[in-house]
C-alpha cells in the first residue's frame, strides 16, 4: 500500500465513481475550476462569492492557490475528503458543528467501510479511485484539520458559513503549542528568550574593538537564523545584495536545497538587525541591489565566513551561553544548560519554524519560509499531539477526585 500523500495524479482530475465509491462526484476537473455536488443547496443569504453549492464554494477557495500546484493539490485532497464525508452524513458545510470535528477526525484515523474509502493509487476518473490510501497518521490528521480550519476561516469571510467550528475547540488541540512533537531539536520559547537576552546584553565598558565586532556578528547570525530560518550553508553563501526591496517590501532571495530559488519576506526586526550589522561594518543601513559583498564576514570586515567557520562560531556561542546560564541559575536550569550544550546550528532553523508556527503563521506560509516541497514535512513543526495525550493522561491520578455530572448525565471529574 502506498504511503498517504502519494499519487498526485489522483488529486488532479475529476472524481466519478459509478459503482461503490464514496460518492458520484465531489470537486470537478482542475481545467474547469468549478465544482459540482449531487445536491446543490441554495446559497446562504449575504454570500460574497459566486457559488451554487458547497463544492463550488470550496473550488473558489482552491482557486486562491492556483499559483502553487502542490499546495492546491494538498488542500484539494483534504477538502474533498470532508465534502464526501459530510455528504455521507447528510450535512453541508454550513451545518458543521463542534461535535462533528471529533467524529471526522476519528474517520480520518480509520475510514470505514474500507472498500468504499480506501484503495491503491488510481487516476481520479477510474471507478477504482478512492480518497484514501489507508488510515491517516496523527501528523497527517493534524495537518488535515489545520488545512480545513483555514478553509472555514475563508468561508466565513466569504459569507458562505456563519462560523468556524474549529475555533470552538476548548482543548485547543488545533492550536500550535510548544511541546515536543515530530521535531524535537529546538529551543523552547522561554529558553530562546533567555538566549536572545544574553546575546543582546551590553558589553563591559572598555571592550576591545574586536570584542565588539564579534558580539555584533554573533547577534546578527543568531537573529538572522531565527527570523528567516536559513540553513547554515545558506547563511554562509548569503550576499548583501540578496536583500532586495520590491514595492516597499523587503525580501531575502536565497538559493537553497536542490538549487531551488526562493524569496522570503523580511520582517521589521530582521531589517533592524541588518542595519545594525552593516553599521558595524561601516556601511549604509540598507544594501544596494548590486552589493555582492558577503553578508557574514571575517574579522577584517571584508572576507566571508565559510560553512565550517560559521558552524563552529554558532556551536561556540551555544556553549558560552550554556556556561553563562549555569553560572546564573545553577542546578535549577540543568535541563536548559544541557539543551544549549547539545544544540547545533540546525537547531536554530527548527526553533525558528516551530516558533513561527506557534505565532500563528499559516501552514502554507510556513512551508514557504521552510522551502519544503511537501506540506507533511512542514507539519512536523506542529507540536499538538502531545498536548492532547498529556491532557487526557492528567485525569489519571492517585488521589480520589470529586465527581460531577456532565451535560449528558454521565460522570465527569472536576
Amino acid at each position: 500500500m502506498a504511503k498517504e500523500g502519494e499519487g498526485d495524479a489522483n488529486e488532479e482530475a475529476s472524481m466519478s465513481d459509478g459503482r461503490e465509491g464514496p460518492a458520484d462526484r465531489a470537486i470537478a476537473d482542475d481545467s474547469a475550476d468549478t465544482a459540482i455536488l449531487l445536491s446543490r443547496p441554495r446559497p446562504p443569504a449575504g454570500v460574497r462569492i459566486e457559488a451554487g453549492s458547497d463544492a463550488e464554494a470550496v473550488a473558489r477557495w482552491l482557486a486562491e492557490y492556483r499559483a502553487s500546484h502542490r499546495t492546491r493539490a494538498a488542500y484539494r485532497r483534504e477538502a474533498e475528503r470532508l465534502l464526501l464525508w459530510l455528504q455521507g452524513h447528510g450535512l453541508g458545510l454550513g451545518g458543521v458543528r463542534r461535535e462533528h470535528l471529533d467524529a471526522f477526525e476519528a474517520f480520518l484515523a480509520d475510514p470505514r467501510p474500507a472498500h468504499r474509502w480506501v484503495g491503491p493509487p488510481r487516476p481520479r476518473h477510474s471507478p477504482d479511485w478512492r480518497p484514501f490510501r489507508g488510515p491517516l497518521s496523527p501528523a497527517s490528521r493534524r495537518q488535515s484539520l489545520v488545512i480545513l480550519q483555514g478553509l472555514f476561516a475563508w468561508l466565513v469571510e466569504a459569507g458562505w458559513v456563519d462560523h468556524n467550528p474549529f475555533r470552538l475547540m476548548r482543548d485547543k488541540r488545533r492550536r500550535l503549542d510548544n511541546r515536543q512533537g515530530g521535531i524535537e531539536r529546538y529551543l523552547e520559547k522561554p529558553l530562546w528568550d533567555w538566549l536572545w537576552g544574553w546575546l543582546t546584553r551590553p558589553l563591559e565598558e572598555g571592550a576591545s574593538r574586536r570584542r565588539r565586532f564579534e558580539a555584533e556578528r554573533r547577534r546578527f547570525a543568531f537573529g538572522f537564523a531565527y527570523l528567516l530560518a536559513p540553513r547554515v550553508g545558506e547563511m554562509a553563501a548569503a550576499r548583501m545584495g540578496d536583500f532586495v526591496r520590491r514595492e516597499g517590501r523587503w525580501w531575502w532571495r536565497v538559493v537553497g536545497k536542490g538549487d531551488k530559488a526562493a524569496r522570503i519576506p523580511v520582517p521589521p526586526d530582521m531589517l533592524a538587525l541588518l542595519a545594525a550589522w552593516r553599521a558595524a561594518l561601516g556601511l549604509s543601513p540598507h544594501p544596494e541591489p548590486d552589493d555582492d559583498g558577503p553578508l557574514l564576514r571575517a574579522l577584517d570586515g571584508r572576507r566571508g565566513l565559510g560553512d565550517n567557520r560559521l558552524y563552529r562560531l554558532i556551536r561556540e556561542t551555544f556553549r558560552d551561553a550554556a556556561t553563562a546560564l549555569e553560572r546564573e541559575l545553577g542546578e535549577g536550569a540543568r535541563a536548559e544548560v544541557l539543551c544549549l550544550r547539545r544544540a547545533t546550528p540546525h537547531w536554530l532553523r527548527h526553533t525558528a519554524l516551530t516558533h513561527q508556527a506557534q505565532a500563528g503563521v499559516e501552514l502554507r506560509y510556513l512551508a514557504g519560509t521552510a522551502r519544503h516541497a511537501r506540506l507533511d514535512t512542514t507539519a512536523r513543526y506542529l507540536h499538538a499531539e502531545d498536548e492532547e495525550w498529556h491532557r487526557q493522561q492528567s485525569a489519571h491520578g492517585l488521589a480520589p477526585r470529586a465527581v460531577t455530572r456532565d451535560r449528558d448525565g454521565g460522570p465527569d471529574t472536576l
